[in-house]
């Protein structure tokens, strides 16, 4: 087999200052492979790490019964049970909430018992997924040259991200988006740079990489909207590949069929459910775009929103991120950069700049904090920019890395001018949502209150530790340990106190409010209709305890409650009965099993 490298492309294995210490291999004899004990030794540590990274997951998601991510995590659940063939669950109005990621759950109706159960099995498969993500970035790691034993440790150090560790205890795609874009990432490296196929083996190879590339884009197109911009960069780099001819037009037709074929299945996915659950329509996002890129202040808000987010995922990695991104960015304008990685540099840029300014222009004002600074939409990218970010502490020279650590200082001061500039006040002022800021709310050490130049100075701070504990005097002995150990304990700090003075109490709270089980049988109520004026956060949740039960809405204030439902929740007024819930008496039959008052809205559950 030939092992030349074409024209304009990069050998993944190519030496570089800090890697492997050994000669090139000729091409005429390819690398011998390690022995048989040595291999041994690295699939057990792979297994064994694999299975200590889901006993974390397991663990710190130990305390979770309920959604509380609403509505994501009620919507991502009711799809996957409208997927088994269970009732449908009125979320009319709301985000349309899309069906890959909920035909991975569908397991759990199978294997659970109730809603808890179901529930935590969710919290399981989604484990067993994110855990993935140390073989992932040990092997982009390795693409970056950076040596086996360090890409073993800092691929733990990768997974332990709180962008991957805190939301793989909620069912939210954001457990599963980082490992797909991982994947990709190394997918798509692999079919651009490979060496052009000397014999149907290492032919085949490439048509799988290339196919596989694909599949993971459009399962992600079939998850979130976020896979649409995915969609749009995979498909630029396939038409990149075949205008300069990296590739032969039998790969990029073979990669195209899949992807075409795949994101067909997936969008005949996602219509299928919006009748069982969007009877009435959505809440129309793409309106929101429209109507930001069509006017100046929308312009205003997408391009300050996105700064935002880019401005997080530099925090909260303690700006490692932020080094990765700037060095994506060299790598893209570089003269000497190879065609294929110049243009999967591009991509992972577009793909940054498309998720923070896509999902900026979507969003309603929802007078939150979270709107101006975010983590979530960037977290499925933020992973492979922090191994990009470790390889370059890892192996720059002393003058690159003090040049790339400044300029990420300066990307991320220069973001949060940008947010302090366009949110000013409404910092103090909007609603502050401790979910929406696991890791700042560390950094600043408050779970109460967002402080912009606090988390920005300890994310700086932790940059600077991380550029001195590596400079190459201390690389060659403690430097690499002290680099893995700070950003780990750091970053499983951030997921053990959210967990602890976020999740936790929202669990303990929404049960407390909305815990129909010990009301009635709810296996014998087969439908349940609530009343619209009860705050959608108690409605999605008492969907969530009535399992069995086929969820409608209606608005108590012009329609009477639907009596051929078995469980009719209604808004309870202040200072009456329970009884007085019913609009103008309840017909015979029916009878109050559970009322209560709470922080988010009063309530009544009657039965026949």
């Amino acid at each position: 087999m030939s092992t030349r490298t074409p024209q304009g492309a990069a050998r993944p294995d190519a030496p570089h200052e800090g890697a492997d210490a050994r000669p090139p291999a000729s091409p005429a004899d390819p690398p011998a492979a390690p022995p048989r004990a040595a291999r041994r030794r690295w699939a057990w540590l792979f297994a064994l790490g694999w299975v200590a990274q889901v006993a974390v997951r397991l663990w710190l998601a130990s305390g979770q019964t309920l959604p509380v991510a609403t509505p994501d995590e009620s919507g991502y659940l009711f799809a996957a049970r409208v997927l088994t063939g269970g009732p449908d669950a009125d979320m009319s109005f709301g985000t349309v909430y899309r069906g890959g990621y909920p035909l991975l759950l569908t397991p759990a109706f199978w294997i659970g018992d109730g809603p808890v159960g179901v529930y935590r099995t969710a919290l399981a498969i989604n484990a067993l997924v994110s855990a993935a993500m140390l073989p992932l970035a040990y092997l982009l790691l390795r693409r970056l040259a950076v040596r086996r034993r360090w890409s073993y440790v800092f691929g733990h150090v990768t997974a332990l991200l709180p962008c991957v560790l805190f939301y793989s205890g909620f069912a939210l795609t954001d457990a599963i988006l980082p490992v797909l874009v991982a994947g990709w990432l190394l997918l798509a490296h692999t079919w651009l740079t490979a060496p052009p196929p000397a014999g149907r083996r290492p032919a085949v190879r490439l048509t799988l990489a290339g196919a596989g590339a694909s599949l993971l884009v459009a399962y992600a197109y079939a998850c979130h909207t976020r896979g649409a911009i995915l969609l749009l960069v995979h498909a630029a780099l396939l038409g990149a590949a075949l205008v300069f001819r990296w590739r032969s037009w039998r790969a990029v037709s073979a990669a195209t069929f899949a992807l075409a074929a795949a994101t067909a299945a997936g969008m005949l996915l996602n219509r299928s459910l919006l009748p069982h659950m969007y009877p009435q329509g959505d809440n129309d996002l793409g309106g929101n775009v429209v109507k930001r890129l069509t006017t100046l202040d929308g312009w205003g808000w997408m391009l300050s929103l996105g700064t935002g987010q880019v401005w997080y995922q530099s925090v909260a990695t303690g700006g490692v991120a932020a080094l990765g991104l700037v060095a994506v960015a060299f790598l893209a304008v570089r003269r000497t950069t190879p065609g294929p990685v110049r243009a999967l540099a591009l991509a992972v840029m577009a793909l940054v700049a498309g998720i923070a300014f896509a999902t900026s222009a979507a969003l309603p004002v929802e007078y939150r904090i979270g709107n101006y600074v975010y983590g979530r939409y960037l977290a499925s990218v933020t992973p492979a920019l922090f191994a990009v970010g470790v390889a370059v502490l890892m192996r720059a020279s002393r003058r690159t890395l003090l040049w790339a650590a400044g300029a990420a200082a300066v990307l991320t001061i220069v973001a949060a001018c940008v947010v302090q500039w366009y949110a000013g006040d409404l910092l103090t002022r909007y609603t502050y949502t401790a979910y929406d800021f696991p890791e700042t709310s560390l950094l600043t050490w408050d779970w109460t209150a967002f402080h912009l130049w606090r988390a920005t100075s300890a994310g700086l701070l932790l940059l600077v530790l991380s550029t001195a504990a590596v400079l190459p005097r201390l690389r060659r002995s403690a430097g690499p340990p002290l680099l893995a150990g700070l950003l780990a304990a750091v970053a499983l700090a951030m997921s053990v106190t959210a967990t602890e003075r976020i999740a936790q109490p929202l669990v303990r709270a929404e049960t407390a409010y909305t815990d129909l089980r010990g009301a009635a049988d709810l296996t014998r109520q087969r439908s349940i209709a609530v009343d619209w004026n009860i705050w959608w956060t108690i409605r999605l949740s008492q969907y969530y305890w009535a399992w069995w039960s086929d969820g409608s809405v209606f608005d108590a204030r012009w329609t009477a409650p639907p009596q051929d439902a078995d469980m009719v929740v209604l808004a309870w007024p202040k200072n009456a009965p329970p009884t007085a819930s019913w609009p103008k008496g309840a017909p015979p039959g029916w009878r109050v099993v559970a009322s209560r008052r709470t922080a988010e809205g009063d309530w009544v559950a009657w039965t026949r």
